[in-house]
């Protein structure tokens, strides 16, 4: 695979400063009108950081508000409340358009639907060629072009020339995905939010996706957050893992750590929906078959508390926050138990 070419603009960062963080942030829409009017709470108090050269998954279920915070990130949606700091400086102090486009230069997004994030209506060299246009100004027309085909290369589609010419619907689905991956390489990210970038696709070429988003962070130093309702696809490509549920982080820490050893009763629950062929049948059991709520209006406690075969009273009451339960393994559950001979600390940003 052809190395891209990367800026060294983060050069002059310290190192302990996160690529992207967020605090706080909060996102609620208006539901109703007047004085019938509700809160929905999509995405409540939520603190994460994306390092250098990481790939982070946020898995949950649909509904639990994984893709709000990509629309965040992304400047889609303005936070409620909270702040996105990129590397370390405030989003919300960005006053002018190209200062705005430069993080979006920056942090791109690859959609869900490959089907639809192309347009039908021109070729594929288009999208490749307008990204350029609009994120690189400083390449002459022939030189976009040369770019155009040297990052459809690169995400493993050959020749380039041959893609570029087509219209989108003589692309497989997995081409057409690849070709959403270029368009955001034309912009020399320094992270992709990728959401759900594989659901669409059949499972035999999932794995070609994951992979080529393992070799652009080793070719082209690209971090990720990886969105996605797979554990088994989290766990293959991720470094860390945030599992969300109704608009909370509930648990975060490396990939192994969380499913080797799930301190909250969530995670469980997402584990064991991940068919296992050497499990025995166990006839009779039944499996959880709750839904996230809706969460309007919300009051106080655990949001999972309804579902949970360990909820106390405590959890009907308060709702919990991230404890550090592991080294760098954190669960919001006021029963879980840290390590065997792990202090747990202080809550910290996950």
């Amino acid at each position: 695979m052809t190395a891209l070419i990367t800026d060294n603009a983060s050069a002059n960062q310290p190192a302990t400063v996160p690529l992207l963080e967020t605090k706080g942030l909060t996102r609620h829409f208006r539901v109703g009108r007047g004085f019938s009017a509700k809160l929905l709470h999509a995405v409540d108090d939520v603190n994460l950081t994306i390092n250098r050269q990481e790939i982070v998954a946020l898995a949950g279920e649909s509904g639990s508000g994984k893709s709000t915070i990509a629309r965040l990130l992304a400047g889609v949606y303005k936070p409620t409340s909270g702040d996105i700091l990129y590397q370390g400086q405030s989003l919300a102090g960005q006053r002018f358009r190209r200062d705005q486009l430069a993080y979006r230069s920056d942090v791109p997004m690859v959609f869900q639907d490959p089907f639809s994030s192309l347009n039908p209506a021109f070729r594929v060299a288009h999208g490749v060629l307008r990204s350029l246009k609009l994120h690189r100004k400083d390449l002459t027309k022939a030189q976009r072009l040369e770019e155009a085909e040297r990052v459809v290369e690169a995400v493993g589609l050959s020749p380039a020339a041959d893609i570029m010419s087509r219209y989108p619907y003589e692309l497989s689905g997995g081409q057409r995905q690849r070709i959403g991956f270029a368009q955001a390489l034309a912009h020399q990210p320094k992270l992709i939010l990728a959401d759900e970038p594989v659901s669409m696709l059949d499972v035999s070429i999932r794995i070609g996706l994951l992979n080529l988003m393992a070799e652009l962070r080793a070719s082209a130093g690209v971090s990720f957050l990886y969105i996605t309702h797979d554990i088994a696809s989290a766990r293959y490509v991720a470094d860390r893992l945030m599992i969300m549920y109704a608009g909370h982080i509930v648990e975060s820490g490396p990939t192994e750590a969380v499913l080797a050893n799930p301190k909250h009763p969530y995670t469980d629950l997402l584990l064991g929906a991940v068919p296992d062929p050497r499990a025995p049948l166990n006839l009779g059991v039944e499996g959880d078959t709750g839904e996230p709520p809706k969460v309007i209006d919300p009051t106080p406690g655990c949001r999972f508390r309804w579902r949970c075969p360990l909820a106390i009273e405590k959890c009907h009451q308060v709702t919990p926050t991230l404890r550090v339960l592991g080294p760098r393994h954190e669960a919001a559950c006021h029963v879980a138990e840290p390590d065997v001979g792990f202090k747990a600390e202080e809550p910290v940003s996950v």
